[in-house]
C-alpha cells in the first residue's frame, strides 16, 4: 500500500510515518520545511520537500497513492494561534488542494486532522467543564482563526465525500504531546512548554517558573502513541463523521506543573502572567463515540507520558542541543 503523509516533518506526522513504516507500508512523506528541519527523518520513506498549499505540488505528491493522511497545517500553541490568525486560516489552501488532488488521483481514503478548537467557546467557559461531545461544534463558535479554518475544512471533507464519493475521515485532536516535538520558539503547547521551563530551572539552578494565566484553566492531554493508534483506526474505520481523539484525563495547568515538578524532583515558585494568551477556560474530550466505534480510548496516563516527554526535553537542554 502506498500512503502519503503531509506534515511529515512535524511532530505528529513524524511519529505517524514511523508507525506506518513499521507495519511495512510504502510511505511518501511530505513537508514544506527543509529536510534538515524535520523533527524526524525516516530513510525508508520517500521524503519530499514541498508546499501542499500549492495545487501543483499537492497533485504531484498525491499521484499513485491509495491513502492520504493530511496533517499539514500552520499552527502551534495558544500563543501562536492567537497572534497568527491569518496564517492559520491560510491552511485552508492545503486542505482544499489535498482534497482536490486525492480525488483527481483516485485515492481510496483521505484523512483530515481537525482540532478541538472547532468547539463552541460558550461551552468552554468554566474550568469544571462538561466534556465536549461531537455535536457541541454547532451552533458554530470556534476558536477565531485556527478553529474556523478547521471547522470549514471538516465541512469541505464532508462535501467531497457526499458529492464526489471520496472516502474521508476526520479526527478532532485534543492537545497531543510527547517527545520529538517543538518545545520552544513560540509554537510549543502547554506540556512541552512546562517541561522545558522546569528543565531549564533544573539545569540553570533557578527557582521560579512562569505560568500563563492563573493556572486554573483545565485541559486534557493525549500522548502521541495514543494519537497515532487512534488516527490509523479512524482512517481504517467505517465512521464518516468527525470524532474526538483525546484523553479524558482532565487537569488544571497548575496540576500539570505539579506533575512535571514531581518528575524532576523540584518545587518552583510560580509567577503567574495574567496577560498572556490562555485560550478557553476549560476543555475536555467526551470519548463516548470513540469507545463505541473502536472499543478503546486514549488512556496512557498523563504522568507516564510526561515522564518520557520531560526526559527527552531535559536531555536536549542539558546537552545544549537546539530546540526543534
Amino acid at each position: 500500500m502506498s500512503v502519503l503523509v503531509t506534515g511529515a516533518g512535524g511532530f505528529i506526522g513524524g511519529h505517524l510515518v514511523r508507525g506506518l513504516l513499521a507495519d511495512g507500508m510504502a510511505v511518501r512523506a511530505v513537508d514544506r520545511k527543509p529536510l534538515e528541519e524535520w523533527y524526524q527523518i525516516h530513510p525508508d520513506a520517500e521524503n519530499i520537500v514541498g508546499d501542499c498549499s500549492l495545487h501543483e505540488v499537492a497533485r504531484g505528491v498525491t499521484t499513485g497513492v491509495r491513502e492520504v493522511y493530511n496533517l499539514a497545517a500552520d499552527m502551534g500553541g495558544m500563543g501562536f494561534i492567537e497572534s497568527h490568525k491569518a496564517e492559520c486560516m491560510l491552511s485552508v489552501l492545503i486542505n482544499t488542494h489535498m482534497l482536490q488532488a486525492a480525488r483527481e488521483a483516485g485515492a481510496e481514503r483521505h484523512f483530515f486532522s481537525s482540532s478541538a478548537c472547532v468547539y463552541a467557546a460558550g461551552r468552554q467557559s468554566d474550568p469544571d467543564v462538561t466534556a465536549l461531545t461531537e455535536s457541541d461544534a454547532y451552533p458554530a463558535e470556534p476558536e477565531d482563526g485556527y478553529g474556523w479554518e478547521k471547522l470549514f475544512s471538516e465541512r469541505m471533507s464532508r462535501h467531497f465525500r457526499e458529492d464526489y464519493g471520496l472516502t474521508t475521515r476526520v479526527a478532532r485532536y485534543h492537545n497531543v504531546y510527547g517527545p520529538q516535538g517543538t518545545y520552544a520558539g513560540g509554537r510549543e503547547k502547554a506540556p512541552a512548554a512546562i517541561c522545558r521551563k522546569v528543565a531549564e530551572a533544573v539545569v540553570n539552578k533557578t527557582s521560579t517558573i512562569e505560568i500563563w494565566g492563573d493556572g486554573e484553566q483545565t485541559r486534557s492531554f493525549m500522548y502521541i502513541d495514543d494519537c497515532v493508534r487512534g488516527t490509523r483506526e479512524i482512517m481504517a474505520g467505517e465512521n464518516a463523521e468527525p470524532v474526538n481523539l483525546g484523553s479524558a484525563e482532565l487537569v488544571s495547568i497548575n496540576e500539570l506543573v505539579s506533575i512535571v515538578e514531581s518528575i524532576a524532583g523540584v518545587q518552583l515558585e510560580r509567577k503567574y502572567r495574567l496577560d498572556a494568551p490562555q485560550g478557553v477556560r476549560g476543555r475536555n474530550s467526551d470519548n463516548t463515540m470513540f469507545r463505541s466505534l473502536y472499543g478503546w480510548e486514549p488512556s496512557i496516563a498523563l504522568k507516564e507520558g510526561l515522564e518520557k516527554t520531560y526526559a527527552w526535553i531535559y536531555d536536549r537542554i542539558r546537552s545544549g542541543r537546539p530546540a526543534l
